[in-house]
């Protein structure tokens, strides 16, 4: 003979669901919908390891986790209004320093190449703050890992992980 009420689930602590989720990232995050968004692509990238980073393997490459998360959400970058002001601003840099290839073809290649590199800085902070109204909600831990040893600071060619909580995990539908 069992007693049932050992079993049952403890009514004070809330289980999440995903509107609780969202709820919680509007009020921690300033950008809560591109939060979630970089949530989710955390999430799918942890897989059921529950860590992200810190590379990830995309066409067969490694690539650091941010980086990653960056060329993901680039697709975003395309619909910035901004974005014709930027490819001016980057045309005229490269006048401006004789790093222009001749011919149209190469010109415009390397416009795309520097235009990708600096969405891929600015893209990174982005990651950054978004991640850290993750980590202020409880739905992610970083900490960081590379060159020698695991440790909580950044620097010294060391690449950001990224945990996923069980809790925030169930709250996407993706188990525990």
């Amino acid at each position: 003979m069992f007693q049932p009420d050992l079993f049952a689930p403890d009514p004070s602590v809330e289980v999440l669901d995903l509107p609780a989720l969202l709820e919680r990232l509007a009020e921690v995050s300033e950008r809560p919908r591109y939060t979630f968004m970089v949530l989710n692509l955390i999430a799918r990238a942890a897989g059921s390891s529950n860590s992200a980073g810190p590379y990830v393997r995309d066409a067969g490459k490694r690539v650091p986790v941010r980086d990653w998360l960056c060329d993901a959400l680039l697709p975003l970058a395309h619909r910035d209004g901004r974005r014709k002001a930027i490819i001016a601003q980057v045309r005229a840099d490269l006048e401006a320093r004789d790093a222009m290839p001749e011919g149209k073809e190469a010109a415009e290649l390397a416009i795309v190449e520097e235009l990708r590199e600096r969405l891929r800085r600015s893209g990174r902070c982005s990651v950054s703050r978004a991640v850290s109204d993750l980590v202020r909600a409880g739905f992610v831990r970083r900490h960081y890992q590379g060159f020698r040893v695991d440790h909580h600071n950044r620097g010294a060619r060391r690449e950001a992980v990224y945990t996923i909580t069980s809790e925030a995990k169930r709250a996407l539908g993706q188990g525990a």
